[in-house]
Parts: C-alpha cells; structure tokens; sequence
C-alpha cells in the first residue's frame, strides 16, 4: 500500500555577473514542484538601467512563458533605483498568477544593488561597535537594502542599530 503524501521542494538562486565594465548579468532561478521558472535581466553601467530581460516561466496550472515578452518589453528601460519596486509592480501587474515573475524581476534588480553595495561593506571598520554602526548607517541611507538578503535580514546583528532607531 502506498500513502498519499504530498511532495513539494523549493530551490530559489539570484546571482550577478559581470559581463564587462559597462554592464551586468543578473538572474533569478526558481524551480519546485510545480515551477520551473529562469529572468535574466541585463543592466548598463553606471546609469544601472535594464536594456534587456529575458526568462521563461512554466508553472502547473498558471499561465507561462506565453505572456512573458510583452511584459518584459514594458521593463526594458526601467532603472534599478528608488521607486523601482512600484514601477516593476505598475508595468507587470499585480494579477496571482504574476505575483511570482514580479518577485523574481525584483530579486534580479536587488541582486545588482547588492552586488554594488559589497564595495562599500568593505570599508567597514574592525571594530564591532563602530562595525555595527557602520552597518546601521548604511542601512538607513539606503533603505533598500533591509530585509533583502541573509545579512541585512531583520533581527540580524548588522540591523540592530537601524532596528533601535526605527521600531
């Protein structure tokens, strides 16, 4: 006799490449139980605008790559920035069976600011307290960068300052 248990595993990856010195490769790979979804943005240096975006989206009941290119067409030109989350979510649509390629584009754009900003994490102090500091600081200059990856992650050590000043 067999039983019925569902299955479901999840793996999610964003990663950035350099192409040259006048442009970046950023990508955001999904693929579970029911996704296997790929968008690849590139990104002109050093005006950080998307010139192209490409992926392919195939998911079990939702609609798939078929929609992709006229909404990638609307992103090509959007600039990773301010305000690039509500332009994303404008262009895209907020429909459920969009709310996966929206995150996926944002995570693409996000990987590239990160990806910017470890020149600058750097130049952090050694010291722990001025290190924190550092950090904290950093965070409130660019607010972007919260709650966005493993180390800016809310409760994290290097947040606790911004966390102290903004309950």
């Amino acid at each position: 006799m067999s039983n019925n248990i569902l299955d479901f595993s999840m793996n999610r990856c964003t990663s950035v490449e350099a192409i040259d010195t006048t442009r970046l490769k950023s990508e955001c790979c999904l693929r579970d139980s029911l996704t296997d979804a790929r968008v690849e943005i590139m990104v002109a240096l050093p005006d950080l605008t998307i010139t192209s975006i490409t992926g392919h989206f195939h998911h079990a009941w939702l609609k798939g790559s078929d929609i992709l290119e006229p909404i990638f067409d609307k992103l090509v030109n959007v600039r990773v920035g301010p305000g690039m989350l509500k332009i994303i979510k404008g262009l895209v649509g907020e429909e459920e069976h969009l709310k996966e390629l929206t995150y996926m584009v944002e995570e693409c754009c996000h990987g590239v600011i990160l990806t910017l900003t470890k020149k600058v994490l750097v130049k952090a102090p050694d010291d722990e307290a001025a290190k924190a500091d550092f950090y904290s600081n950093m965070v409130m200059e660019s607010i972007r960068l919260y709650d966005r990856c493993a180390a800016f992650a809310k409760g994290t050590p290097l947040v606790e300052g911004y966390e102290r000043r903004n309950p």
